[in-house]
């Protein structure tokens, strides 16, 4: 039988699991933007709600969609987020309160809201089931320079304590839960970084194994591999992808 994976987001890392995981079994896309949505679920024959992770009625009515349509969540992969420069996002004394709100909101609490929906319908129905969210390397690894983000790293470091802390509860019950925590990636979300000459420069020397940008795909692999039966015997994890980023000044 078919593994369903739910996944929120429907471009970038997102969007390169999705494909990834329907070469071989289904996925559910759940995300606000219709238009992706619709494309990414007609290309891979999946399912897909609009909605946004940071409205309860919202996660809900997406869960209960994914499984009126497979029956079954075997897999829960939360990437939806938000970078907030925009908004003011920076050092600490100078990041705004509507950034720093905003990226608790969509980032630390949407992924809340869709751990605490899918754990709630494996509990009920005593099932396994394996949630990889989306950390950074920011988190635990900062860039003064380039990258002082304390807002995104502070929301992105309350998905990792989370996701540790549940990972030690659901562990009896046969749930896994880890982190992926990748470096600089090519998405839409870094448009920013990528358009920056002096960024990348700098990743030549700070991500040598891709001397630049990781790819989406290459998140893609290791996220497949984290939510997927041969990573059985790992929970409670954060894992670095990151070309190098950790090791390398």
């Amino acid at each position: 039988m078919d593994e369903v994976l739910l996944i929120t987001g429907s471009s970038g890392i997102a969007a390169a699991v999705a494909r990834m995981w329907a070469a071989e079994d289904s996925v559910f896309v759940f995300g606000v933007n219709e238009s992706e949505c619709h494309s990414l679920a007609d290309e891979l024959d999946a399912g897909y709600a609009v909605g946004d992770v940071r409205d309860e009625a919202a996660v809900k009515r997406g869960v209960a969609d994914c499984l009126d349509r497979f029956g079954q969540i075997d897999a829960l992969m939360n990437v939806a987020g938000m970078s907030a420069r925009s908004l003011g996002d920076g050092p600490l004394h100078q990041c705004t309160s509507e950034a720093w709100d905003a990226l608790m909101d969509l980032n630390a609490k949407g992924t809340f809201l869709m751990c605490r929906e899918v754990l709630g319908w494996w509990m009920k129905n005593r099932q396994p089931g394996v949630i990889l969210n989306t950390g950074t390397v920011l988190t635990r690894h900062p860039q003064r320079e380039h990258f002082a983000t304390a807002g995104y790293a502070a929301s992105k470091g309350a998905v990792e304590a989370m996701s540790v802390a549940a990972a030690a509860y659901y562990a009896p019950e046969g749930i896994r839960i880890n982190v992926i925590a990748p470096g600089l990636v090519q998405t839409p979300m870094t448009a920013r970084a990528q358009g920056n000459a002096d960024i990348n420069k700098y990743m030549i020397h700070k991500q040598p194994l891709r001397k630049g940008m990781l790819t989406a795909e290459d998140i893609a692999k290791t996220a497949c591999f984290l939510l997927r039966r041969d990573s059985s015997p790992i929970t409670g994890q954060i894992l670095n992808v990151d070309a190098g980023w950790t090791v390398s000044e």
